[in-house]
C-alpha cells in the first residue's frame, strides 16, 4: 500500500513552512489540498507558495485552472490520486498539505462518486433561485451533519448537498460515511495546531500582509480580465469579501472586517470536523519540541515495512 504523508490545520498555522521542511526531511513531493490555488492569477488572497518559498521541493495542483472555469471535489480527486502515482513511482513521498476535509478524504479513501444525474442541473437552478438562508434551514433539517461543515452563506455547497439529497433521496453525510472507513493508502496525518488567542494574532497579520502585498490590485486585475465575483474561482475566502468595496457599497476596512471574521469562523470549523476524522498526529507549534516529536514519528512510521529503505541506507530494517 502506497505511503502518503498529510499535513493539516487551520488557515494561518504555518503549515506551508513545515511542509517543506517536511518534503526536504523525508524527500518528500507536495500536492495542494486548496479549491483556490489552482486558479492562475489568484495568489495573494489564496496565501499560494511562492517560487522563493517552494526552494525546489515540486509541487502540484497548483495553477492548473483558468479563473473562469469550474472545479469539484471529483476532479480534485482525481488529479490528486494521479499525482501520488506519480510521485510514488518515482520512490519519492507523497505529501497532501491544507485544503477541507472534504477533499483531503475525497483523496484517501474510496470514495466514488456517481456520474452526474441529468436531474441534477435543472434543479440547482431552481434552488439558486431561493433564499440561501432559507436553503440552509432546509440542509440542516435533513442533512444537520453535512449542515455543520457548511458555511451558511456558502450558497454553491448548500445547493450541491441539497441536490444530492433529493435526487438519492438520502444525507450527502451519510453516502460518505459508507465509504470513510476504506482508506486506500497507508496514511499518516500530522496536524498543526495553536492556542486559540496566538492563531487569532496569526490570521490578523496574515489578512493584513496579503493586503499590503497587494490583494486590492490584484482582484482589480481579475476583475479586468473578465473574471466575475460570481465565478467559483472568487468564492474562496480573500476574495469573495472584497465584492461590495468593487461594488462602492463597502470600505476597504469593512471587507478586511469581512475577511478576519471569514478566516475565523472557518479555522474553528476546520478544527471541529478534523477533531472528528481519522486519528491525528497533532502538534502544537508554540510548545518546544512538539513539532520535532512529529518528524520522528513520521520516520518511524515511514521505517515500516523497510519500504522507503532505499532513502535512508542508515536505517537497519
Amino acid at each position: 500500500m502506497k505511503k502518503v504523508l498529510v499535513l493539516v490545520g487551520p488557515t494561518a498555522v504555518g503549515k506551508t513552512a513545515f511542509s517543506i521542511e517536511l518534503a526536504q526531511r523525508f524527500h518528500g513531493e507536495i500536492i495542494s489540498g486548496d479549491s483556490i490555488q489552482v486558479y492562475r492569477g489568484l495568489d495573494i488572497g489564496s496565501g499560494k507558495i511562492t517560487e522563493a518559498e517552494k526552494q525546489g521541493v515540486p509541487h502540484y495542483n497548483i495553477d492548473t485552472l483558468d479563473p473562469k472555469e469550474k472545479t469539484s471535489v471529483a476532479d480534485f480527486q482525481r488529479e490528486a490520486r494521479a499525482a501520488i502515482e506519480a510521485i510514488s513511482a518515482r520512490g519519492k513521498l507523497p505529501m497532501i498539505v491544507g485544503g477541507t476535509g472534504l477533499y483531503i478524504k475525497a483523496a484517501l479513501y474510496d470514495y466514488q462518486f456517481q456520474p452526474e444525474d441529468p436531474r441534477a442541473q435543472s434543479l440547482s437552478e431552481e434552488l439558486e433561485q431561493r433564499d440561501e438562508a432559507e436553503l440552509y434551514a432546509w440542509l440542516k433539517q435533513v442533512d444537520p451533519q453535512t449542515a455543520d461543515q457548511i458555511h451558511p452563506h456558502n450558497k454553491r455547497r448548500i445547493v450541491r448537498a441539497l441536490v444530492i439529497h433529493e435526487l438519492a433521496q438520502t444525507p450527502k453525510s451519510e453516502l460518505e460515511s459508507r465509504q470513510e472507513h476504506r482508506m486506500i493508502y497507508d496514511t499518516f496525518i500530522c496536524g498543526l495546531t495553536c492556542q486559540r488567542q496566538a492563531l487569532v494574532e496569526r490570521i490578523e497579520k496574515r489578512v493584513d500582509g496579503m493586503i499590503a502585498d497587494g490583494l486590492i490590485e490584484e482582484i482589480r486585475g481579475l476583475l479586468r480580465e473578465g473574471v466575475s465575483f460570481d465565478d467559483q474561482s472568487m468564492q474562496g475566502i480573500g476574495y469573495k469579501e472584497w465584492r461590495g468595496y468593487f461594488e462602492g457599497r463597502e470600505t476597504i476596512d469593512q471587507a478586511r472586517e469581512q475577511i478576519l471574521t471569514h478566516t475565523r469562523q472557518f479555522s474553528r470549523r476546520q478544527m471541529t470536523w478534523f477533531t472528528r476524522q481519522t486519528p491525528i498526529r497533532w502538534a502544537a507549534v508554540d510548545q518546544p519540541g512538539e513539532k520535532e516529536q512529529a518528524v520522528a514519528e513520521i520516520a518511524d512510521w515511514l521505517k515500516e515495512e523497510c519500504a522507503w529503505k532505499h532513502l535512508y541506507k542508515d536505517w537497519n530494517c
